[in-house]
């Protein structure tokens, strides 16, 4: 049967070592494909590159694994983002939102754990410049972990590190063949690659290497690596799971304001009098437009209009935090019959 025209190759890349730290990946992948030619893609699994790199946790004998690897989840985390018993999805320092940090107990031995690589683009750019040295070819390389979908059972593989490829292809301003122009899409190729690269390295059979020849794509410039595949906060639709939004929030001493405080108070004042309306409570509430939000409690204060402001306060600040603001509250009392409760104030950490 004829090959038809163009189309992808996906090759594995066979006969490489158990890696170990200090090893050098880029001559053992040179070594085990000399075949390689410039244009191709290699795709590298996370794994491996943790490795040579050091980044594993040792296992001491007689540890306790498991107690180790939740603990490495903590280390490793920079917001828990939903936690369901010992099962956590977090926020990684490279950006990521992963379960379990992608901290990894499988394919290494029980004295170690394996983490995600410190800055997986910055492993992609040297083993794409070694590459070069060694072979003389100019390839792109990405470096793949597996993660879970939101949404969707089961595993695939996707970019944590790239070098000489764009992360994304932008289609947006395009018109397809029926005219529409292209509002939204921007396609995720090294994600694509990683996945496809994934169906020929596997998860049991010993290849972290493979190579995708074929593609056409231009050089990144600036190369960029993963970084456009961080959703930033503010395009972030479920930056929180329901069961961790309360435990998530952090008050903050220091704050910077930001504009628009004064309608997030009313808009989360609003939906917390709707979610509990059996605190009926009047207050009243203002500013300067610097940050700062005075609450005033109006009624008479008692136990019971008390326990209402709580309960509403509590709910607005979980509300504004959901939101994306950092606020700390200051209770002020009522000395001398002012109805002046407390300050709220809002803004963003500094830095």
């Amino acid at each position: 049967m004829s090959r038809p025209p163009g189309g992808l190759s996906v090759l594995p890349v066979a006969g490489l070592p158990e890696f170990r730290p200090g090893d050098d990946l880029a001559a053992a992948v040179a070594a085990a494909a000399p075949w390689l030619a410039d244009g191709d893609v290699v795709v590298v699994t996370s794994k491996v590159v943790s490795k040579v790199e050091g980044r594993l946790v040792h296992v001491p004998p007689g540890a306790d694994r498991e107690k180790l690897r939740l603990q490495a989840v903590e280390d490793e985390a920079v917001r828990v983002v939903a936690r369901r018993g010992p099962l956590a999805i977090v926020q990684t320092r490279q950006g990521w939102v992963v379960a379990a940090a992608g901290i990894d107990a499988s394919n290494v031995g029980q004295d170690a754990l394996v983490l995600l690589p410190e800055d997986g683009d910055a492993s992609a750019r040297a083993l794409r410049d070694r590459l070069g040295e060694l072979l003389g070819v100019d390839v792109a390389v990405v470096v793949s972990d597996t993660f879970g979908r939101t949404w969707r059972e089961g595993l695939t593989d996707v970019a944590v590190g790239a070098a000489g490829i764009p992360a994304l292809i932008d289609h947006r301003g395009a018109v397809d063949g029926f005219g529409n122009r292209l509002e939204t899409t921007r396609t995720a190729v090294v994600d694509e690659l990683a996945s496809a690269a994934d169906l020929v390295k596997g998860k049991l059979g010993g290849v972290p290497v493979a190579v995708i020849r074929g593609l056409a794509f231009e050089q990144a410039s600036p190369d960029t690596g993963t970084r456009p595949l961080v959703r930033l906060p503010a395009d972030d639709l479920f930056p929180y799971g329901a069961r961790d939004l309360v435990g998530s929030r952090r008050p903050s001493a220091e704050l910077v304001p930001r504009a628009g405080e004064l309608d997030a108070v009313a808009e989360a004042f609003r939906v917390a009098s709707a979610a509990l309306p059996e605190f009926p409570v009047v207050l009243r509430y203002g500013g300067e437009g610097d940050g700062v939000v005075d609450v005033h409690l109006t009624d008479a204060v008692t136990t019971t209009t008390a326990v209402s402001l709580g309960a509403l306060l509590g709910a607005a600040i979980v509300q504004l935090h959901a939101e994306g603001w950092t606020t700390r509250w200051e209770p002020v009392g009522t000395p001398g019959g002012t109805s002046l409760v407390g300050r709220l104030w809002l803004g963003t950490p500094p830095g």
